[in-house]
């Protein structure tokens, strides 16, 4: 009869030991699983992976952005001009409130008509649309040394008509030569219709187009009577759209603010013109306007022209 062999009985202590062992053995390979694994060069298998997969592109923002006016702090015309601090009534106290906040208190002791009044019109637009770009004749002149270009035969009717308007600068192959040699002595530009051949032949455009100087029927700046133009142009003002901003200086520090304020209407009268008659798949609002001076920040404006603490309009007349 056979009989079987039966294994010896491990020790209760031994028996112990060995469950424990295995029970820090499963813990460990538990644990080694989520540490990843250094290669020599010192990155893991996981972040090749990461690096091969192919990075996600940001959406592209189609429109320019616009912070919200909702806690906007914003002024009427005359409180943003004003020049002088105001006391005014908390408890029973009077607490004067600090001049530096408006344009004037930046302006002091310098020349009536050196420092501008600039307003500056953030639009809702998109990127890549049509802009705006116009010139106009604000009621009350800014700039009145503005140096003008006609570009016309220098010999005919027309430049002598063009000087006596106040051209600074008349001429076809003089002004060609001076501005390829790096000589622009003007602000404006404006040609005959007989001379946009030579002007083309020329080859100035990649000189005068970067500066928006270039003549353009589109803009008005080719025209048949050149010394009409000029007198037009002669106190005018031009604005364009840059990055969804107009920007055009409309008054000078000694304007009164009925003054400035004649002006303000007119450009923003033009601007809402320009607007309508851009194409019907192009939206574009005006979005805030801004009022600041050459060396004074920028005050948002409420579309008031005074509030019931703002000062006679004649004290702010005086610089």
């Amino acid at each position: 009869m056979a009989t079987t062999a039966i294994a010896p009985r491990m020790p209760l202590q031994q028996l112990r030991t060995t469950i424990q062992l295995n029970a820090h053995l499963t813990a460990l390979r538990y644990a080694t699983r989520s540490v990843p694994i250094r290669h020599a060069s010192g990155k893991s298998k996981g972040d090749n992976r990461a690096r091969d997969q192919p990075k996600k592109k940001k959406k592209a923002r189609i429109e320019f952005k616009q912070y919200s006016l909702k806690d906007a702090e914003q002024y009427s015309l005359c409180d943003a001009i004003r020049s002088e601090s105001l006391s005014h009534p908390i408890q029973g106290q009077l607490v004067k409130r600090t001049t530096t906040r408006y344009i004037k208190a930046f302006e002091v002791g310098r020349p009536p008509n050196s420092p501008k009044y600039d307003l500056a019109v953030k639009l809702r637009t998109v990127k890549n649309g049509p802009t705006v770009r116009n010139q106009l004749r604000l009621p009350h002149a800014v700039v009145t040394s503005l140096r003008i270009c006609v570009i016309c035969p220098p010999d005919s009717r027309h430049a002598e008509a063009a000087k006596r308007a106040g051209a600074s600068v008349v001429g076809e192959e003089t002004v060609f030569d001076a501005l390829k040699d790096g000589r622009i002595e003007f602000d404006r530009c404006i040609c005959h219709q007989d001379s946009v051949a030579k002007l083309n032949k020329a080859g100035v455009g990649r000189i005068l187009g970067p500066r928006g100087l270039m003549p353009s029927a589109k803009f008005g700046t080719v025209v048949k009577d050149v010394a009409a133009s000029v007198k037009d142009l002669v106190g005018g003002s031009e604005y364009r759209e840059r990055n969804g901003v107009l920007r055009m200086a409309v008054g000078q520090l000694g304007f009164t603010p009925e003054e400035l304020q004649a002006n303000i209407k007119t450009f923003m009268t033009e601007v809402k013109k320009d607007i309508d008659l851009l194409s019907e798949k192009v939206t574009k609002e005006i979005h805030e306007v801004v009022l600041s001076s050459t060396n004074a920040p920028g005050f948002s404006l409420n579309g008031e022209f005074r509030s019931s603490n703002s000062p006679p309009s004649r004290d702010l007349a005086v610089v």
